[in-house]
């Protein structure tokens, strides 16, 4: 079992930047993958980016390569989400998820999901 507890979420004006915190717990998450999806009102969970532990390999989707960042901590046991020159289209709850499978982009791969957390741009 994997738990994640998502942080960092909240209100940002267009163009400002927020960091969002994933902590991780559990006996093996560390052979996982870790993803950030985002999901809208109205539309559809998508995946954002992901991470792995080991080797650090990473994925972005096209809409937001050169704004975010995925990085992790192991000795924090945390993987975050830099999130910079937001736009109000980025409005959306983030939701961070494990993946036994490795690196992907779609929920089917991921067995573990935060609670999620909000983040609002507007002025």
């Amino acid at each position: 079992q994997v738990q994640l507890v998502e942080s960092g979420g909240g209100l940002v004006q267009p163009g400002g930047s927020l960091r969002l915190s994933c902590a991780a717990s559990g006996r093996t998450f560390r052979s996982y993958a870790m993803g950030w999806f985002r999901q809208a009102p109205g539309k559809e969970r998508e995946c954002v980016a992901a991470i792995r532990w080991s080797g650090g390999s990473t994925y972005y989707a096209d809409s937001v390569k050169g704004r975010f960042t995925v990085s992790s901590d192991n000795a924090k046991n945390t993987v975050y989400l830099q999130m910079n020159s937001l736009k109000p289209g980025y409005t959306a709850v983030y939701y961070c998820a494990a993946s036994k499978r490795g690196l992907g982009a779609q929920q089917y791969e991921y067995d573990y999901w935060g609670q999620g957390t909000q983040v609002t741009v507007s002025s």
